[in-house]
């Protein structure tokens, strides 16, 4: 540890400042892509479902209005969730976790990792922690430098330590934590109906082009109905099976960094450490007003911050907010 800590303290090999400039913004461009991506799709299936399948293709009136007003209630909720997800404000660790300067210099002038250990057992003994590393010390970011509040982590990606970290996803440019959870997996469940919805009302076409009797009418616009078709069946396959495993976690309340490796506490790890209740734990993500919980706004059960009330669990000592 002692090393890891005055390395906090190390700084990087000095280089042009244009240069590093450049990198930096080459970085943030090239992490937009995979968002670039996802929206030049919903952009090209909104011309293809809407213009070629339901103002050109389809005859009946009414049958154009009821998939234009379903399909534009999806979208709308589908669109949002994703954008909440991308720009939600990820807020930063609480100041009580961050080690003074004081604490700071006791790390690094101490001789050896048991004395640093105690520095740090001191120095968090009125936090709110119970979660522990592998060889039961105080969980603590040498590049943050502070402690770790349970079930954070540190993104090397966004530089920071981040509440509740799930995972960093490319396909949204931002890090999956506490304050996103609960729009990240709205973005997967309206994404997946989304594209049920758009695969199920362009099968018939596609069952028509099969056995050709699709028309010369509609032959301008028929390939994007058809490529419309398995783009969807191909993102419904893969979203639903992301959906399904978070809803797991999100029952079992855990993170994807949780399944892989169990939390560790005081009396060992629990894979089950932070679970209080199937229902509880899905209303830890989804907020307790039933009227919200499909509706991509915050409503998370506060989990890092003073005013929240707080209750020991027998098992393990572990501490869990209360739910109501």
């Amino acid at each position: 540890m002692a090393s890891s800590v005055q390395n906090s303290r190390i700084s990087s090999p000095g280089y042009c400042a244009c240069c590093r400039t450049c990198n930096m913004w080459c970085w943030k461009g090239f992490k937009w892509l995979p968002v670039s991506f996802i929206v030049s799709i919903i952009t090209w299936s909104y011309y293809a479902y809407v213009i070629q399948l339901c103002i050109f293709t389809i005859q009946s009136t009414v049958q154009q209005w009821i998939y234009l007003v379903l399909y534009h209630i999806l979208l709308i909720m589908f669109v949002w969730s994703y954008w909440k997800t991308i720009f939600a404000e990820i807020e930063p660790i609480p100041e009580k976790y961050k080690l003074p300067e004081a604490e700071l210099e006791k790390m690094l002038s101490a001789e050896s990792e048991d004395s640093q250990r105690t520095i740090l057992e001191n120095f968090a003994k009125d936090l709110p922690i119970v979660t522990r590393t592998m060889s039961g010390s105080i969980r603590y970011c040498n590049r943050c430098v502070l402690v770790k509040p349970d079930r954070a982590h540190h993104c090397s990606i966004c530089a920071r330590c981040v509440l509740k970290m799930d995972h960093h996803c490319p396909w949204v440019n931002n890090c999956v934590c506490f304050h996103n959870y609960k729009f990240f997996m709205l973005f997967l469940g309206y994404a997946l109906l989304y594209c049920l919805f758009v695969m199920a009302t362009c099968l018939p076409y596609f069952i028509r082009l099969w056995k050709g009797d699709f028309g010369t009418a509609t032959s301008s616009g028929r390939y994007h109905i058809i490529f419309a078709f398995f783009v969807s069946l191909m993102f419904a396959i893969s979203l639903g099976s992301l959906f399904g495993y978070h809803c797991y976690l999100v029952v079992n309340n855990r993170t994807t960094l949780e399944a892989f490796r169990a939390p560790m506490f005081r009396g060992g790890a629990d894979k089950n450490g932070f679970s209080i209740g199937a229902f509880k734990n899905f209303k830890e993500v989804f907020g307790n007003s039933p009227n919200l919980w499909l509706v991509p706004v915050f409503t998370s059960v506060e989990m890092a911050r003073e005013t929240e009330r707080w209750r020991l669990c027998p098992r393990k000592g572990r501490t869990v907010p209360q739910i109501v």
